[in-house]
């Protein structure tokens, strides 16, 4: 269990820099997960600082709605139930020139089995004025757009 724990951000780390010398575009997605007391769900991975909302990349033959599904699953033990609302689109130059990030709301879930196996660090439920300190800004800046009526910003 220690070794792919340790090897993983290697193996992802030449994933990414493939991803980008072989695709002139990326697209990623995120899942703004609430509770019933509305708190916001938060995954901290084992290859880079910071808190950030579950989710992921598209993979080649899914639907952004199903990688959302998808990583909902492998990273946070969530299954959303219902439908997925998309809530804004992004561009994330920042990262790679050519990616884009669509960010989605999960109001209705159940629980499951996270299926990751190294990725992911910790779980978390936070209010959405009480964020961890180390939670991202761009994950910062989706929250407050998607709950505190901030217009979407069109950059990540």
């Amino acid at each position: 269990m220690l070794l792919p724990r340790l090897l993983e951000p290697v193996f992802r780390h030449l994933f990414h820099v493939h991803a980008r010398t072989t695709r002139g575009l990326t697209l990623g997605v995120r899942g703004l997960v609430t509770n019933a007391d509305g708190a916001v769900l938060l995954v901290k991975h084992t290859y880079m600082p910071g808190w950030y909302m579950p989710g992921g990349g598209v993979e080649r033959g899914e639907t952004a709605e199903e990688a959302l599904l998808r990583e909902l699953v492998e990273e946070a033990g969530v299954e959303a139930e219902g439908g997925v609302r998309l809530i804004s689109i992004h561009a994330n130059h920042g990262l790679f020139r050519g990616d884009h990030v669509l960010v989605y709301r999960i109001e209705r879930w159940r629980p499951c089995k996270a299926t990751s196996v190294g990725e992911i660090e910790a779980v978390g439920w936070f209010a959405p004025d009480a964020l961890p300190e180390d939670t991202t800004k761009a994950t910062r800046r989706r929250i407050e757009e998607a709950l505190g009526g901030a217009p979407a910003h069109p950059h990540w």
